[in-house]
């Protein structure tokens, strides 16, 4: 005969097993919504922000409680990116920005990730250079673009150089670090088992240090861009900075204000790639 206890109770197991499984799906849909309300009013919040910020701006400048013609009004800049675009005289100078802060981020990332490797693969070529590395990443970069426009000319170069002379050092410094942090057990793991410096490197260091690269690369990103626009102040004659230094030589407070929101559009662009890349790693790794 069948034994109805034993049959009862996988009866009452597989009704709490559902039961429990209903009441997880439903706390897992209620924390699902929370978080999409959540993500709504963040994005609310953000926008409101910016409108309000942009209607004061334009009602003050309109009724004269700040001066039109020294802090403009966003009918003015958004006037003056439409007059620049018909013409196309806006194009060559974001061009010319974005060009150069691709190529000396670009630089910057890939010689700091070298330099870094050079340094973890050396203790005595990193004790050596450590001091250097701190005095150049503590020295005002702005001190050095005269001194490469005399070096370099005042060309295209001098400006990415510029960008890069701003993140390197820095960039250097974190990446070495974060390869000396990796966990010295799996190292040693792999020295076991009979690997070397280039196993060590390539399935421990670089794979352990990846969400630490693409941090540095979100820091890069807009110090590059830093550079850049700094280089551009002293020889360029195209670029988002060459149109801020001349704006304000000739008193076009239109022309400035508009190249400083170009610059913030620009970084938050180049910003959001760095972050795709970073979900892009996410899934991969």
């Amino acid at each position: 005969m069948p034994d109805i206890s034993t049959g009862q109770c996988k009866t009452q197991e597989a009704a709490c097993i559902t039961k429990n499984t209903a009441i997880f799906s439903a706390g897992q849909q209620n924390f699902l919504h929370g978080r999409k309300i959540h993500r709504r009013i963040v994005c609310f919040s953000r926008a409101a922000i910016l409108i309000c910020f942009l209607f004061l701006w334009e009602f003050t400048a309109r009724t004269g409680i700040i001066d039109s013609f020294i802090f403009s009004s966003p009918s003015q800049v958004a006037r003056c990116i439409w007059e620049m675009a018909k013409d196309k005289s806006i194009f060559l100078h974001l061009w010319s920005t974005f060009y150069e802060t691709i190529a000396s981020f670009l630089l910057t990332t890939l010689i700091s990730i070298l330099a870094a490797v050079l340094l973890w693969c050396s203790t005595k070529l990193s004790e050596i250079l450590d001091p250097y590395l701190v005095v150049l990443n503590s020295l005002p970069k702005s001190a050095l673009a005269p001194l490469l426009i005399v070096w370099l000319g005042a060309t295209q170069t001098t400006i990415i150089v510029a960008g890069m002379s701003v993140a390197i050092f820095g960039s250097i410094l974190n990446l070495y670090t974060s390869f000396t942090g990796v966990d010295q057990e799996k190292i040693k793991l792999i020295y076991t088992l009979r690997g070397n410096k280039w196993h060590a490197l390539s399935k421990v260091v670089l794979p352990s240090s990846i969400p630490a690269i693409i941090s540095n690369m979100k820091v890069n990103i807009g110090l590059c861009l830093v550079g850049v626009v700094i280089g551009e102040f002293l020889a360029a004659r195209s670029g988002l900075g060459y149109l801020i230094i001349y704006s304000s030589q000739v008193f076009k407070m239109d022309w400035l204000l508009m190249s400083i929101i170009l610059l913030c559009i620009m970084a938050m662009l180049l910003y959001s790639l760095i972050n795709l890349l970073e979900k892009w790693c996410g899934r991969r790794y």
